[in-house]
């Protein structure tokens, strides 16, 4: 092997092995910064001081004071994960954030994406529609049972929508510098048959999920648990409209990720991210809280309905393996600045 051969080699060998070097933070990355940081304050304040035995924010009557135990480690909980925003934070802006393991990375983000998501999305949609003059009735308000002061949800979502917007502005920009080419794909590649199938799946059942959400947020009621029927109204069904869609996001996504092409796939990969990530967040976390597990509730269910969101977990599941498989796929390129992207 030639001198020059030998030095291209390990030219290469170093960059794979080597993180990106990150540039000093700019202005706008210490804002964003910032703004994640003290987004979490209003959440992590209210959390600890329910903990403490305040009950600031819940009204007489409320659900939420019938819960026992179940509240008490739901609110610890939620309290830990809205830190770990704080830690997610530093990872994505501190020097050793590129040395932390892809995987101990992306999970917690994925989770965090799914479920902000349908916030960013159904909130100010909500908000929309009350201003419009198209809330909740009287009969719908009346149906439904005490939960939380309406500034509660003004101040937690708010600040939810916030973290996710600064989150999203770091996060891109270091998968960009991180894993580089993996971001965007390969051209003229298909998946193999077995990630077909299993998209192929992911679209069957995000159909028959997002059939379901679409039925509920045009005033169906079948397979509606009596007290969410009865509390029926346009805001609750934006809820179940952002839901219908990220799960045909999911299932959109991963049929174009199995399916490839002769261009990069550039948006694929951030559809199949955003909507499986939220599908199947979302579908758990209210098979939880249904269940009693987080909330307490003690609303009796419907097999129907336990089913719709069990269907939606699963979308997010079978889309977000086409994901992974897509991204661990073989590339016979180089990454950025010369070496293979650095996982």
């Amino acid at each position: 092997m030639s001198t020059q051969a030998v030095h291209a080699t390990h030219a290469m060998s170093t960059t794979s092995t080597t993180p990106p070097s990150v540039p000093r933070p700019g202005t706008g990355h210490r804002i964003l910064r910032a703004t994640a940081l003290a987004a979490t304050l209003p959440y992590l304040t209210l959390k600890a001081a329910w903990l403490g035995g305040s009950r600031i924010g819940i009204p007489e009557g409320s659900v939420l004071l019938r819960a026992g135990a179940a509240l008490t480690v739901g609110n610890a909980v939620t309290l830990a994960m809205d830190a770990c925003v704080i830690l997610l934070v530093l990872v994505l802006t501190r020097p050793w954030g590129m040395r932390v393991p892809g995987w101990l990375l992306t999970v917690p983000v994925f989770v965090a994406t799914g479920l902000l998501t349908p916030i960013v999305l159904g909130y100010p949609a909500q908000l929309l529609v009350k201003a419009l003059g198209m809330g909740a009735g009287e009969a719908a308000r009346a149906a439904r049972e005490p939960f939380l002061e309406p500034w509660v949800f003004a101040v937690v979502y708010g600040g939810f929508i916030i973290q996710a917007i600064a989150l999203a502005g770091l996060f891109v920009p270091y998968a960009r510098r991180r894993w580089g080419r993996l971001w965007q794909g390969a051209p003229g590649r298909r998946l193999p048959s077995s990630t077909g199938v299993v998209a192929g799946a992911a679209a069957l059942a995000g159909a028959t999920a997002a059939a379901a959400q679409a039925y509920w947020a045009f005033g169906g009621t079948a397979g509606l648990p009596a007290e969410r029927a009865a509390a029926y109204s346009a805001e609750t069904g934006v809820v179940s409209g952002v839901h219908a869609m990220c799960a045909v996001a999911a299932a959109a996504g991963a049929v174009m990720l199995a399916r490839g092409g002769a261009r990069r796939a550039r948006w694929s990969p951030a559809l199949t991210w955003i909507g499986s990530s939220a599908a199947l967040s979302w579908g758990a976390w209210t098979l939880i809280a249904v269940l009693g597990v987080n909330l307490g509730e003690d609303e009796p269910s419907t097999t129907a309905f336990l089913l719709a969101y069990a269907d939606q977990m699963i979308t997010g599941l079978l889309a977000g393996a086409v994901l992974v498989r897509h991204l661990r796929a073989p590339r016979g390129g180089l990454g950025r600045g010369g070496g293979r992207a650095a996982g």
